[in-house]
């Protein structure tokens, strides 16, 4: 008697897992980042999660990637650097913390296709970030004092939400945030944007923890750790690629994978409705 594999079981086996995340990272590290963004319509599309359940894994997969990524660039970016920026993450962390709260509440009470179209929406504007803001430059803050500090809530709050609802750590936001509003050098803002983005989405992920929806992870516990392990291999092959590929070939090109990705979200949630 053969025996097979339901379809479900099939497209989230352990090696597409593995696989899937090691590219993902990969793709991620190659720009710098944790590579969530590319890896949240991986998980709905390919491994047929529901929508909100693929941004809880894509919220707790990146928790492992962020945690890995903080000890890995302390010998580009010593602790003490980090450390003497903590006027700058605090006032990031004044808008994200309750923009995570709250994106997180939000998401669990939206439709399923609502939550897939703003999932595409989103999409979309990181890949205009990524080609627009992936190459910011350090030089004088634009605004100082009170101003600055408003700004960095305001934009710490939206990145906050974005982070919770699709499950990223916010690089992609934060990095061209910490240079242009306050001025950081390029490798000082990755280590910082990783400072901001590991409270935040744990702030995220308690909010989550209080759905149902939560449950996915215990029911996916080894597929969860065997992608996790792709994705933190994938990203430290794609950081040590870094540079190889020419940005101006890069960046186009991994915002039209986020476009299509948008696409087929966008249809995947109307073809679920």
């Amino acid at each position: 008697m053969s025996f097979s594999l339901p379809p479900s079981a099939a497209r989230r086996s352990l090696p597409a897992a593995f696989g899937g995340g090691a590219v993902i990272g990969a793709l991620g590290g190659l720009i710098g980042l944790g590579g969530a963004e590319f890896r949240l319509p991986l998980l709905i599309g390919l491994f047929r999660f529901a929508a909100l359940e693929a941004v809880i894994l894509n919220k707790a997969t990146s928790l492992v990637v962020v945690a890995t990524a903080l000890p890995f660039r302390m010998g580009t970016v010593p602790l003490g650097e980090v450390a003497a920026q903590w006027p700058v993450i605090l006032n990031l962390l004044a808008g994200s913390l309750l923009g995570a709260w709250l994106g997180a509440g939000w998401a669990t009470r939206l439709r399923s296709e609502s939550l897939h179209r703003v999932i595409a929406g989103l999409l979309v504007v990181i890949a205009a970030v990524l080609l627009l803001g992936h190459d910011a430059t350090a030089g004088a803050a634009p605004v100082t004092g009170t101003a600055q500090f408003v700004a960095g809530v305001a934009a710490g709050f939206g990145i906050g939400v974005v982070a919770s609802i699709m499950g990223v750590a916010g690089g992609e936001l934060l990095i061209p945030t910490l240079v242009l509003l306050f001025g950081a050098d390029v490798k000082l803002a990755g280590s910082l944007s990783l400072a901001v983005s590991l409270p935040t989405m744990l702030v995220g992920f308690a909010r989550y923890s209080r759905d149902g929806s939560f449950s996915v992870l215990g029911r996916n516990r080894l597929f969860l750790l065997v992608m996790a392990a792709g994705s933190v291999v994938g990203a430290f092959i794609g950081g040590r690629l870094l540079g190889v590929v020419p940005g101006a070939v890069l960046l186009p090109a991994l915002a039209v994978i986020l476009l299509v990705s948008a696409v087929k979200v966008w249809r995947h949630g109307a073809h679920r409705s």
